[in-house]
């Protein structure tokens, strides 16, 4: 029976070490990447391993959670359900629900009455998150377990914080998932991105010239935390979100030293101000895209107190290339706004966001199709929407399209798509953390429409399936004749219309790949591919996952798109100055060697075994 509510993060390890899910790693590690390794291991490996509990962190008397919600059955635990959908169905409900036409259907109405009173959080002077109280000289963040995630992060970083704010204007509270590098014993960054509420709160502060009263929450029931990375439109309370998931409402309690209200059954409690003229340098962090986000300007989160339990556990998440716990989070995000989706576009029958285009890049969307245009239309709603907008790449497929079969799903686009016609390449806003297009927050976007052809619509062409091929040892000669800088090819395995050809490309900062496209598509003996894409000369052609992550994440469909005839030649390499980017282009996360080696060595001791690969 899955328990549908935890009071505390105490109760929901419990429940996870209950159900197996939980690993106590009794050994000392160090917060300095060593932790970060182990949880990746765990993370990538089959199901998404364990939680992990790290009982003896080095110069710290707290224990660290990483990969609490990092599998299907946790983060269904983490929300209280037996599937994810079961949680879409009771949001489904509330939304259709219509006002009683009688004292018959009003009587039936009455429990969801009941239960809406759940959802709104209840203050309370009974504190947990207060029973050590540290201000003045005894604040000292590193005396928590902050971890330094990866190499080239610009310090320790708290990586699963519930930051609270308040609008000037209207009194409203925000709870959202910024991330806060440690400067100091007393101060943090600010990551606030510009499309968050806490930014837009930060600027009435701004405008008004005071300081920012802020808290933030490590540490809080699995319900609350989720809530804080949910994209709800501006001013609905992350805490009401919560109760709703909870079926119990938050309890809050009143800050020390700022006035804010804070959730009562938090492990920590960082409480100060940010003042609006200052601003401090932050980064470089490793990302959920897998690529370091650059250093920049954001505010500064001066400490005015830290409280905790007398016993609390820090957790955190550790982010990088996919799949890892966050993928497992936006999973829920998927699900849990479908309903939300459907009540402004119901044509929408279901919508997928691939793990490899970290949650922003690319959206799959079936439509139940109605009229010719109808997948312009709905990707011209979606790139109007929230925060749907800042997807770079849609593809539309038809209702019967079964979204959880990935491979059959990319065979279903690249036999229907007409790549003359069904290829729409426009502009607009862009994620912060889109590193490939040529100016920040702004670029290229691209829809596939893969619906099927109604009667009254011009049919495509009929593209004959070719059935034999040779092998990519054959093919490599004639695009090698092409150029001398194409390295390898590989052809995958795709019974398709549209067959697709994959190409290492070795790059000098001298040649972009798009220059010797046009020989591809000139080639005589390459005629029968329709799609040719270029990666890096490291890049291994035969890692699926890795193929479509450095696509969905390195091509602005803009500038790195050409289309001749109905074929199409995509250029997914990393960009510089030759190919007309002239911003930093991020590195790839990767971890030290010698704590790679480190923790191999170590992994008996370690009890982590059945995480190396």
């Amino acid at each position: 029976m899955i328990k549908t509510s935890y009071r505390n993060l105490g109760e929901f390890v419990r429940a996870l070490e209950q159900s197996g899910e939980l690993l106590r790693v009794q050994a000392p590690v160090s917060r300095d990447l060593e932790i970060t390794q182990i949880t990746d291991l765990a993370s990538k490996s089959p199901g998404g391993g364990k939680a992990l509990l790290f009982e003896k962190v080095l110069d710290s008397p707290f224990p660290v959670l990483t990969n609490a919600f990092g599998s299907r059955k946790r983060i269904c635990m983490a929300l209280g359900v037996e599937d994810l959908d079961d949680l879409a169905a009771r949001v489904r409900r509330f939304i259709e629900m219509e006002p009683p036409r009688s004292l018959a259907q009003a009587v039936r109405l009455l429990p969801l009455g009941v239960d809406l009173l759940r959802f709104f959080p209840r203050r309370t002077r009974r504190a947990p998150c207060q029973e050590v109280v540290l201000t003045g000289s005894r604040i000292d963040l590193f005396q928590l377990p902050i971890l330094k995630c990866w190499p080239q992060d610009g310090g320790p970083f708290v990586t699963l914080p519930v930051v609270i704010t308040k609008s000037l204007k209207t009194g409203k509270r925000n709870a959202g998932m910024y991330r806060l590098q440690v400067y100091d014993r007393t101060t943090t960054g600010m990551h606030w991105h510009i499309h968050k509420d806490g930014s837009h709160y930060f600027q009435e502060y701004r405008r008004a010239g005071k300081r920012m009263p802020v808290a933030v929450a490590i540490g809080t029931d699995p319900a609350t935390t989720y809530a804080a990375t949910a994209p709800l439109p501006r001013g609905v309370d992350e805490m009401i979100l919560s109760g709703f998931i909870r079926r119990a409402p938050v309890p809050l309690t009143k800050a020390v030293t700022v006035d804010l209200e804070v959730p009562a059954e938090a492990e920590f409690i960082l409480e100060g101000y940010v003042d609006p003229e200052e601003m401090r340098v932050e980064g470089p962090f490793g990302d959920h895209t897998g690529y370091y986000s650059l250093a920049d300007l954001y505010p500064v989160f001066h400490l005015t107190a830290i409280t905790h339990r007398r016993n609390p556990i820090y957790p955190a998440t550790i982010v990088g290339r996919p799949p890892m716990e966050d993928c497992y989070l936006a999973k829920a995000t998927e699900r849990i706004f479908l309903p939300l989706l459907q009540a402004v576009l119901p044509e929408i029958k279901d919508y997928w966001l691939p793990w490899e285009g970290v949650f922003h890049n690319i959206t799959v969307i079936a439509l139940d199709k109605e009229y010719p245009g109808h997948a312009r239309k709905v990707m011209s709603a979606l790139w109007g929407q929230g925060q749907m907008s800042f997807c770079k790449a849609l593809a539309v497929v038809d209702a019967d399209a079964d979204l959880s079969r990935p491979r059959p799903l990319l065979e279903t686009v690249l036999n229907h798509l007409d790549l003359e016609r069904d290829v729409y390449v426009t502009e607009g806003v862009l994620d912060v953390l889109d590193h490939s297009a040529p100016e920040p927050l702004f670029g290229g976007k691209i829809g596939l429409d893969a619906t099927r052809r109604l009667p009254s619509e011009s049919a495509r062409p009929d593209r004959p399936i070719r059935r034999q091929w040779p092998e990519d040892s054959a093919l490599y000669p004639h695009a090698r004749k092409v150029s001398h800088r194409i390295t390898h090819v590989h052809r995958p395995d795709l019974a398709v219309r549209n067959p697709v050809m994959l190409l290492n490309f070795q790059k000098d900062g001298t040649t972009s790949a798009l220059s010797v496209a046009q020989g591809l598509l000139d080639s005589q003996e390459l005629q029968d591919f329709s799609i040719f894409v270029f990666y890096d000369s490291h890049i291994d052609l035969r890692d699926g996952s890795l193929v479509l992550w450095k696509l969905f994440n390195n091509v602005d469909p803009k500038r790195d798109l050409l289309r001749q005839d109905g074929r199409l030649v995509v250029d997914a390499t990393k960009k510089g100055p030759e190919d007309g980017h002239l911003r930093t282009w991020p590195d790839d996360i990767a971890m030290d060697p010698h704590v790679v080696d480190r923790v191999v060595r170590r992994a008996k001791e370690l009890g982590i075994e059945e995480f190396i690969p």
